[in-house]
């Protein structure tokens, strides 16, 4: 019997034969509990981590460009205290997302051209890293996306990161120059709350 210990925690397919392990040797590693799928070909040590973050993990392994966006993104930089039921995830448009069983995932697909901007790295378990979208980046995307996500989630964020140390307003217009259609409300909002 093999010694589980001396693999790795994240297994892919293409990392079997290197371990030694044969599909069939991994189903009986699924089956006893000792790993479980995380995405397609993708495998993580059981107990680990919580399932959102097993799924950002395979997010991550299978999509190098997704980011976490919107609410997800606002929770993570402290600007809301709601506590989001799904991971909000953007990805390019024209890529497809990835197929997760076990965490519920909002796909989000935003602009190739201004995809990279404010995308930051959020470090992740076994040195796997996801994009995040920066609070200034993430207070746009909401100004730019309220028709669906509603003001009241954009401005109760903007008031909070206007309290936030070291936070320039400047440049958060400097930054939303990049959104014309969301600059004008952006501009609006902070003029009413400075």
């Amino acid at each position: 019997m093999m010694d589980t210990a001396m693999l790795p925690d994240l297994l892919r397919y293409d990392d079997l034969a290197a371990q030694g392990l044969t599909r069939h040797g991994l189903d009986r590693l699924i089956e006893s509990g000792d790993f479980e799928r995380i995405a397609p070909g993708l495998f993580l040590r059981a107990g680990l981590t919580d399932d959102t973050t097993a799924a950002w993990m395979a997010v991550a392994a299978k999509k190098p460009d997704a980011t976490l966006c919107l609410l997800t993104a606002l929770s993570l930089h402290e600007l809301t205290d709601e506590i989001p039921a799904r991971s909000d995830i953007a990805i390019p448009r024209g890529t497809q997302p990835v197929t997760l069983q076990h965490a519920p995932i909002a796909w989000h697909r935003f602009d190739p051209d201004t995809f990279g901007i404010g995308r930051l790295e959020y470090e992740l378990p076994l040195g796997l890293s996801i994009g995040l979208f920066s609070g200034e980046r993430t207070l746009i995307d909401l100004f730019r996306l309220r028709h669906v996500w509603g003001s009241d989630l954009a401005i109760g964020a903007l008031k909070r990161w206007v309290r936030g140390r070291g936070n320039s307003p400047g440049a958060l217009l400097a930054l939303a120059d990049s959104f014309p259609k969301a600059r004008p409300a952006v501009q609006s909002a902070l003029e009413v709350l400075l």
